[in-house]
């Protein structure tokens, strides 16, 4: 669920940086953990600040 309008576990985003999409699976000391969406994979972002959110978790629940 999206919070205080910046990705937070269960989004799915677009991360800028790393130009790939993925889903926020944990936050921790302001570090993002991301899963891809497509092909395996893990990464972290260090901040919020380049997610874009593509799919809040209200509406990616159960696809």
């Amino acid at each position: 669920m999206t919070r205080n309008g910046a990705a937070w576990v269960g989004d799915e985003v677009r991360d800028e940086n790393a130009e790939r999409e993925g889903i926020v699976t944990d936050v921790r000391g302001g570090r993002y953990r991301l899963r891809a969406l497509t092909r395996p994979g893990e990464w972290a972002a260090d901040s919020s600040e380049r997610l874009t959110v593509t799919v809040p978790l209200e509406r990616g629940v159960g696809r």
